[in-house]
């Protein structure tokens, strides 16, 4: 009986097996549906998802068009999916945490100690906002309006310097939008409490959007209308590479430097300059070495060739700008070669502060003076019979970039912020109508959005709040 129990049984967990095997109709039918259903549900869900995406602007831009005054090629649509949904939550700011108010901030322990003058080169902020004080007029609210028609974004700082948010318009070419939000942040945590409440506009590409000339803006004698304000900047983390350059070059003694004028770089930027620079790239007639720079080689090569403190090699370096200014500029004054510029047609905020054959040598390309080729030969030829005054004209301009370290840089902002703000004529506002809402921007949105490697510098960069009181600015000539 035992042995047809387990028989009986055997044949029953078979049975079972056969049906497992075979479902009736109905179950398969059932089934079918809701697999079908779930497929329904994911795409409406993923429809929703695209079209939440298609509508929330980031400061990657990934749904931005670029900007029609200066169109780039721009992966428009495609946000990488870490940034549109996984950052979702990081995008809603939470409100700021107490801040010090003006006069207590950390900076304030050192009040008593002697105020630090800041560079003459500070002087240049309120020649650049002259425009706007003559007369009284200010910033008003309808020339902001009118700069927002040449701006990639609007930026407003609000709550006694305590929340930053920002209105996107266009696209920026790769991750200007996102440095330049992430250096206003920087800015307000070095000294909190102490930036103005402000509103303006940004552009980010390489060129000025608003041409002085358009508006009477020829000289300081000219009182015709006040321009739209539209900033520009170029803020980055540098302090490591300038000393990674200083070491670079102390490796190199100037004796031991090549005796030609250098340049290496991409000429294929839409700059007639650098291509006619390419004409001047005989050693023995010129005394210069031009180097086409191939970026898409370099890629490949892990930028290899291209490490910028082992490019101290020569007693001069030959500054060219490319489309418009090139940020190579402090790049190659920290080299402590004699810097050639050749006839500059724009200003980085710290180029104010250069002055021929003191801390730089001017390379004229008028043809009337002998054209460029000829400027660069009759420099080396200076240098080469003057190697004690060229060795210090490298020192001076080194030292320049020495001094443009980020206490510097903040300072300028600082001040530039604070000068600006005097002249507004309008209380500043998170989202003044008619423009699309704003949205808040904090160090946790920035950071969320940034790639792996973009998120490495970011953080590297952050500021803490400041030891010591701001630099004071130059007394103005009519003070």
């Amino acid at each position: 009986m035992a042995g047809y129990a387990a028989e009986a049984g055997a044949a029953a967990g078979a049975g079972r097996g056969r049906a497992a095997r075979h479902p009736p109709l109905t179950s398969l039918v059932v089934s079918t549906i809701a697999a079908f259903s779930a497929v329904v549900v994911f795409a409406i869900l993923r429809s929703a998802y695209d079209a939440a995406v298609s509508r929330t602007t980031t400061l990657l831009g990934h749904n931005l068009e670029p900007t029609p005054w200066h169109l780039f090629k721009h992966d428009k649509g495609r946000p990488p999916a870490r940034a549109a949904f996984r950052c979702a939550p990081s995008l809603t700011c939470r409100p700021p945490v107490a801040q010090p108010a003006p006069g207590t901030t950390n900076a304030s322990a050192n009040a008593s100690a002697a105020p630090r003058l800041c560079p003459a080169y500070f002087g240049a902020i309120r020649r650049d906002l002259a425009p706007w004080r003559r007369g009284g007029g200010g910033v008003t609210r309808a020339l902001l309006d009118a700069a927002q028609r040449r701006a990639s974004m609007g930026v407003a700082i609000t709550g006694g310097g305590r929340r930053l948010h920002v209105e996107l318009y266009y696209a920026c070419v790769q991750s200007r939008a996102l440095f330049t939000a992430w250096s206003l942040l920087q800015l307000m945590r070095r000294y909190p409490g102490r930036v103005p409440d402000v509103e303006l506009m940004f552009d980010c590409m390489d060129r000025p959007a608003i041409n002085r000339t358009d508006y009477g803006g020829g000289g300081d004698g000219d009182h015709g209308s006040p321009p739209p304000p539209l900033p520009e900047t170029n803020i980055e983390p540098w302090s490591k590479e300038f000393r990674d350059i200083k070491e670079g070059a102390k490796a190199i003694k100037w004796q031991d430097r090549v005796a030609t004028a250098y340049w290496k770089g991409n000429p294929d930027v839409a700059s007639p300059l650098r291509v006619a620079l390419l004409n001047c790239n005989d050693t023995n007639m010129w005394h210069a070495e031009i180097m086409r720079q191939n970026w898409d080689e370099e890629v490949k090569s892990g930028y290899h060739n291209s490490k910028l403190s082992s490019q101290c090699t020569h007693r001069y370096k030959i500054y060219a700008e490319g489309f418009a200014w090139s940020v190579s500029l402090k790049y190659i004054l920290s080299c402590g070669s004699m810097a050639l510029v050749i006839d500059p047609q724009y200003e980085d905020f710290f180029s104010r502060g250069l002055r021929p054959e003191v801390n730089f040598w001017p390379v004229h390309i008028d043809v009337a003076a002998g054209g460029m080729c000829e400027s660069i030969r009759d420099a080396v030829e200076w240098g080469e019979a003057h190697p004690a005054e060229a060795e210090a004209v490298g020192r001076r301009g080194q030292r320049l970039m020495e001094e443009l370290d980020m206490d510097a840089v903040y300072d300028y902002m600082l001040h530039l912020l604070t000068e600006y703000a005097r002249l507004m004529r309008f209380r500043p506002a998170e989202a003044p109508p008619p423009r699309p809402p704003a949205q808040e921007v904090c160090e946790a949105s920035v950071l969320c959005l940034a790639g792996e490697k973009q998120r490495r510098f970011l953080e590297a960069s952050a500021a803490s709040p400041a030891v010591s009181e701001p630099c004071v600015m130059p007394p103005d000539a009519g003070e």
